[in-house]
């Protein structure tokens, strides 16, 4: 049945629109943590859309909540007064940490990215950039340009000048052999250096654990020293939080928040989870950084009836049920389970994550090299014993992205654990 479909997807979609498993699936339903394909396959869903559904699939409170807002009016656009938009920012808003924070909706996380580097060059008043060496921050034109990951950069061309920090990958490159401090001094000294060489830089924009890149992260504590570095110049601090908002690393509600001894972000960036799979994004910024542009604008999906009705249900159920102290349980559990399972596995390198954001990253045997052959083998043999798990990584695709539901079961973390080792020991 699927293979029809696959054979019309490529005479019809872009050859560069990618694709999982040597037989593409496709997806009809999904219920709590799983989903079928069309060919009545039931699979455990370890990576949730892309870490979109959140919550879980067909959670009764957000359906219920789109349907009853669809019956209602479907859309209207930011030209007239939404109460669903307006309540869900003042939500945000309070979440979000920033004094006098003012949100704006968008339909993506590449846009709500977007619209943060518009916001922070015309505050600014230049078009230079730090970002983060091993990121990503979405598809646009913009985007593209502050992403430091070249499997997911397809041209050199950007309207902005970028400039690459060190610190997003705390065990490979040069600073990797030094203790957490060291590491920390050693990457602020070469922020220090770097801005030594440039000029009125508008924002350094950073992921707290890069998300494509492979779930890499730095110390604890990083983005706050270089915050002391950038408040001495006047920079802005965007954190990216399309993938790790929402509870998802345990710990935090906020990925900033394990760096926020120097304070909050002046602007902060989120989507897919909050709408549980509904297309949804945005900015928080201080309202002198919102507020700095001198011409109008509107969105036209952004922040519509339904998705917002969406994005509020599904606030809701994950403050209520408390699924940012779940993630650090049962997250933490499975981090253990599959640290526990690859220490004796010469193909893996290492295990990292928090909460429910676990990556594991696939080598040569007895090497340093990335081994992508690897993490496409376990990609496939997850699949076959019914687990959906992504993959990323800056070294060539070669680290296993694990990233279920908020809602998962200590049961189905090991059940998918078992998975996960029958795969990885076939390598």
């Amino acid at each position: 049945m699927t293979r029809p479909l696959h054979d019309r997807h490529r005479a019809v979609l872009p050859d560069w629109l990618a694709l999982y498993y040597r037989q593409p699936i496709e997806i009809t339903h999904g219920e709590g943590r799983h989903v079928w394909d069309a060919d009545g396959n039931k699979y455990l869903d370890f990576f949730g859309g892309i870490l979109t559904t959140m919550t879980a699939h067909a959670l009764p409170e957000v359906t219920k909540a789109v349907a009853e807002q669809a019956g209602r009016i479907i859309h209207s656009s930011t030209l007239y007064l939404n109460r669903q938009m307006v309540e869900l920012a003042e939500r945000i808003a309070q979440l979000s940490g920033i004094p006098d924070a003012r949100v704006f909706f968008t339909t993506s996380g590449t846009e709500a990215n977007d619209t943060a580097l518009l916001l922070a060059t015309a505050h600014r008043g230049s078009n230079q950039i730090l970002a983060m060496r091993n990121s990503y921050h979405g598809r646009s034109f913009s985007a593209v340009g502050i992403t430091g990951n070249h499997a997911w950069s397809p041209t050199s061309l950007s309207p902005l000048q970028t400039l690459y920090v060190h610190g997003g990958v705390r065990s490979r490159g040069p600073y990797a052999h030094l203790g957490d401090g060291q590491f920390i001094e050693a990457c602020v000294a070469d922020l220090e250096d770097l801005l030594g060489h440039t000029r009125n830089v508008a924002a350094l924009i950073a992921e707290p654990v890069q998300g494509v890149g492979g779930f890499t992260s730095p110390p604890d504590g990083l983005y706050a020293a270089f915050r002391e570095v950038l408040d001495r110049h006047g920079i802005l601090w965007i954190t990216d939080e399309v993938q790790t908002g929402w509870g998802r690393t345990g710990d935090h509600f906020w990925g900033w928040q394990a760096h926020g001894r120097s304070g909050p972000p002046d602007l902060l960036t989120f989507a897919k989870g909050i709408g549980n799979g509904m297309s949804i994004g945005g900015v928080v910024a201080r309202a002198e950084v919102m507020n700095c542009l001198d011409s109008n604008s509107i969105s036209t999906f952004g922040g519509s009836p339904v998705t917002m009705a969406a994005g509020l249900a599904n606030l809701s159920y994950v403050l209520e049920h408390d699924l940012q102290g779940n993630a650090r349980r049962v997250g933490g559990l499975l981090i253990e389970r599959l640290r526990a399972i690859c220490a004796q596995l010469p193909v893996v390198r290492e295990v990292r994550g928090r909460g429910l954001m676990a990556g594991i990253e696939l080598v040569q045997p007895g090497t340093d090299r990335a081994n992508p052959e690897a993490a496409a083998a376990v990609l496939e043999g997850a699949r076959e014993g019914g687990l959906l798990i992504g993959k990323g990584g800056g070294h060539d695709t070669s680290v296993l992205r694990i990233a279920p539901p908020l809602t998962l079961t200590v049961a189905e973390a090991e059940e998918g654990a078992a998975i996960l080792e029958r795969a990885l020991r076939t390598v």
